[in-house]
């Protein structure tokens, strides 16, 4: 069963070249497949140097794991020994424990001394809710997430129920949030977590994407709370952009990640951005532009570094859109526009590709989730990208947006005072989690041995000879039943092979993200007699493919058949239930049987990931529970990663007569994965590194919001001392050259000062003070000034009710933060697009960031004051309407 397909009938002897051949693949083993990719020997030294150092970090963190391991396991004795003592209890009585656990946290007993209890009541209370009490594993890896680490489980381990006894215990001490892949899940799991834990008292929340601000306030208030990390990270931002009312969130505790790999890894890449109407340019210019880039050469008309993803034009470039253009000069004032537009469908062009980064549907550009392969609606890509995809695919132009808000998944989620997570693939990636999240990793072992046997990769020459030979194996597997599993890395992909199995007689079922509403659906029917599934991706689905098929599914579907639903006419169907499942388990347990003597689940790649990570999750499709699997990874020398193997290697395997399955080759494709994995490290790396700089203005712009919102601030003094600031700001910058006021044009600087508020001196006034211009001094100026604008204050402050001043003054603050954050935003973004070329010049463009964001920090600092002042004045002097409250649903979303 295990060499299945490995071994080919009456094959001739092997030749003297044959064995040559053979020869030569042992020599890969050592062979770093991008020696042919890099510019120099310096730099293939520093990313060797760089994978063989992560490398040593990973072993250095999993230092202690055995001693770790006991230690959960000991913890799991103790919890599965107070097994009888709960189950002797009422339902009244378990249900009781929760008010009692809260008595004795308030009185100074701790979560960690409260843990074995607190878990043996969960544990007792799933078995009564659910009929499954969890397994010793399942203990260990609780604890674990209760301690902040990351517990990597495999495919079928229960990490949903695993979530249930550490969520329950914090919730003892706060608010507890369960952040999922995708809203499915977190409705799903919700759901099982309100039967256990409801019946605990604890109270259970789901936030969903359509929902209203009062009905996010009611999951708001639930003990555990289940989302994606977009909602989460959407009502986190929102949160700071109120002008009436309270957070949702509040101060975060404790969050448990599950998928945590997809989520704070892969999903980081790109940050969560709520947007608003922003400068529009005519439609045309976006449809010209992805024109021009078609006609553009890369390495001729402009550079693409792949590794930090930029595009920047050459100056034949610049010469070939001022010719299309008619313009003279590309960056003249008039013109300036168009650079971006450029960059950006150069961008698009070089960076995105139909059926693997977006579909279009109905005329509408859908984003895919890289990561699930699910669609994304409502999400667009802001700055502009979203509006240049539309135009190289030829779909009407969306209106551009701006960034109101943004935050990233690294950010958002080191709010949280801990920090925990689940998923089957988590130590190849010990080391980022650790240097990102400070998050241990600990793999927990499988509740029953792992039977899967992982074959080695089968490599053909070209992609089409790979599919066929890929057909023909699964041909043989269908035919003696075994449900196949067939991973692809595109849309477009998936549908390409599903049509090629339908040629050689083969019905498929296809996961994509055309089919993503079929998914619980093809889920449930994948581990089915004969059965055979394409699915783009397998990372995040949260569902089991359990063999012989889903009992509960097949019982839901008979039901439906026999014309009953739950909602429609919930006794009947009640009623029903029990002898529907019965029936449905028994013929599920009975093609189960029938399905592990056709070796079980056989798992197929159609070509490596450029993460080993990934590749593993679809291995981990197989082997649930212990049952029997297989699996496969067929790959071409055309394949994306393969193509990257140098030309001699590439030589060498394109001489060999057929199939290559040699652990050598596997090694150097391992080898070139882990290269490209130390690179989107870095890439991500780098990501972190820069937020940095906007997560420490935000926080210290979100914390001054707050008390401006709440009432807790001083806003009497805060607009006093932004008037004296605003003077001042004022002054310097008119007397910044020359030496007195001879050479200052104090006329427009009075000019600049009205436009403010009404000055009632005048210049003649200062000059006649000082004793002629010649003694004007800058002193002399903030002085007069100031006192001018205190006085002007003060008149305001004698026509107006205290209570309904201080209102005004929280108001203009607030849209004074808000204004100038938004520019702020968009000021960081541009610096941040172009800071790398500050290496020509042999400056750190880290460096350079922190120092350009701080310069113009202080600005955005200075101009709030001047803002909020101005605002003030404004109002009070036209008598403007109150500046108009904000609503949650005017936010539009972009990513």
């Amino acid at each position: 069963m295990a060499t299945r397909g490995a071994e080919q009938p009456n094959q001739p002897d092997p030749t003297a070249e044959q064995t040559e051949i053979s020869g030569q693949l042992a020599t890969l083993e050592g062979t770093s497949p991008y020696a042919d990719s890099l510019p120099d020997v310096a730099r293939l030294s520093r990313k060797t140097i760089l994978r063989h150092v992560a490398g040593f970090a990973g072993r250095l963190l999993r230092i202690g794991e055995t001693a770790k391991l006991r230690e959960l396991s000991r913890m799991a004795d103790l919890v599965e020994s107070l097994e009888p003592y709960y189950a002797d209890m009422t339902d009244a009585e378990l249900a009781g424990q929760t008010d009692s656990f809260k008595k004795r946290f308030s009185e100074g007993e701790s979560l960690d001394a409260l843990l074995p209890e607190a878990f043996a009541t969960v544990r007792e209370a799933s078995k009564r809710t659910t009929g499954h009490k969890a397994y010793h594993v399942q203990i260990m890896g609780a604890k674990a997430m209760h301690d902040g680490k990351i517990a990597e489980m495999g495919t079928g381990e229960g990490k949903t129920e695993t979530a249930h006894l550490p969520a329950y215990l914090n919730a003892i001490a706060g608010q507890v949030h369960i952040a999922t892949t995708n809203e499915h899940l977190a409705e799903r799991d919700s759901g099982i977590a309100d039967k256990v834990l409801g019946f605990l008292n604890v109270k259970v929340g789901c936030i969903k994407e359509n929902m209203t601000p009062e009905e996010r306030r009611e999951q708001y208030a639930a003990d555990v709370l289940y989302g994606t990390p977009s909602e989460l990270g959407f009502d986190h931002m929102r949160d700071n952009m109120l002008y009436e009312g309270d957070e949702l969130q509040g101060e975060p505790l404790f969050a448990i990640v599950d998928e945590a790999d997809s989520i704070l890894l892969d999903e980081a890449q790109t940050p969560l951005i709520i947007s608003g109407p922003a400068q529009q340019y005519p439609k045309t210019y976006y449809a010209y532009s992805a024109s021009f880039a078609q006609k553009m050469r890369p390495g001729t008309h402009y550079e693409v570094d792949h590794k930090d993803r930029t595009i920047s034009m050459t100056g034949e470039g610049i010469a070939f859109v001022e010719d299309q253009l008619g313009a003279e000069n590309l960056y003249s004032e008039e013109s300036a526009h168009w650079v971006r537009l450029m960059n950006n469908a150069l961008w698009v062009k070089e960076h995105f590709e139909e059926g693997r980064d977006f579909i279009v549907q109905n005329g509408e550009v859908l984003i895919i989730d890289e990561h699930t392969g699910r669609i994304m609606p409502g999400r667009k890509y802001n700055e502009g990208k979203h509006q240049a995809i539309e135009a190289e695919a030829d779909v009407e132009i969306t209106t551009e947006d701006q960034t109101l808000a943004s935050v990233t998944v690294q950010s958002y989620f080191r709010r949280y005072k801990k920090l925990a997570g689940m998923t089957g693939t988590a130590v190849t990636e010990a080391v980022e989690f650790w240097d990102v999240y400070h998050l241990d990793t600990i793999p927990i072992p499988p509740n029953k041995p792992s039977q899967r046997i992982d074959h080695p990769a089968r490599i053909l020459l070209r992609r089409a000879e790979m599919l066929n030979a890929l057909v023909e194996d699964c041909a043989t597997r269908h035919e003696a039943g075994q449900p196949i599993l067939i991973g692809t890395l595109s849309v477009e992909k998936s549908e390409q092979l599903a049509a090629l199995l339908l040629q050689h007689g083969i019905a498929a079922n296809v996961l994509n993200a055309k089919y993503h509403g079929q998914e619980a659906r093809i889920i449930a029917e994948a581990g089915r007699k004969g059965a055979v599934t394409v699915a783009t991706n397998m990372a995040g689905r949260g569902t089991d493919i359990k063999l012989g098929g889903d009992a509960v599914a097949e019982a839901e579907r008979a039901l439906r058949e026999a014309g009953l639903h739950p909602e429609e006419n919930p006794e009947e169907y009640a009623a029903a239930w029990p002898r529907a499942f019965a029936k449905a388990a028994a013929q599920v347990a009975a093609e189960h049987d029938e399905v592990v003597r056709a070796g079980g689940l056989y798992v197929v790649g159609t070509e490596h990931h450029e993460s080993r990570r990934i590749d593993n999750q679809l291995r981990g499709r197989g082997g649930r529970q212990g049952d029997p699997s297989e699996t496969r990874i067929y790959d071409s020398l055309d394949g994306t990663l393969l193509r990257r193997f140098p030309a001699a290697t590439k030589k060498i395997l394109s001489l060999v007569n057929g199939p290559i399955e040699s652990t050598a080759v596997t090694n150097a494709i391992a080898s070139a994965q882990s290269q490209l994995e130390a690179q989107s490290y870095e890439l991500r790396k780098n990501i972190v590194k820069y937020d940095g700089v906007v997560t420490a203005q935000r926080e210290v712009l979100n914390a001054e919001r707050r008390r401006v919102l709440h009432k807790e601030a001083d806003t009497r003094k805060q607009v006093r001392t932004s008037i004296d600031d605003t003077v001042r700001d004022y002054v310097e910058l008119a007397t910044a050259t020359g030496l007195d006021g001879t050479d200052w044009k104090l006329e427009d600087l009075w000019r600049k000062l009205q436009a403010v508020y009404p000055v009632s001196i005048s210049v003649a006034d200062v000059v006649a003070e000082a004793g002629g211009r010649a003694h004007v001094d800058r002193d002399m100026l903030i002085r007069e000034l100031s006192s001018d604008m205190h006085i002007a204050y003060d008149k305001i402050e004698k026509a107006t009710a205290a209570e309904e001043l201080r209102e005004n003054e929280r108001r203009a603050i607030l849209v004074a933060i808000d204004r100038r954050w938004r520019e702020q935003l968009s000021e960081l973004e541009e610096l941040r697009s172009g800071i790398h070329w500050r290496s020509l010049a042999g400056n750190n463009p880290l460096v350079a960031y922190q120092r350009e964001g701080a310069r113009l920090f202080e600005g955005l600092r200075s101009g709030i004051k001047q803002d909020t002042v101005a605002t003030l004045f404004s109002h009070y002097a036209k008598s403007q309407q109150q500046v108009p409250q904000r609503t949650r649903q005017q936010y539009d979303r972009a990513a």
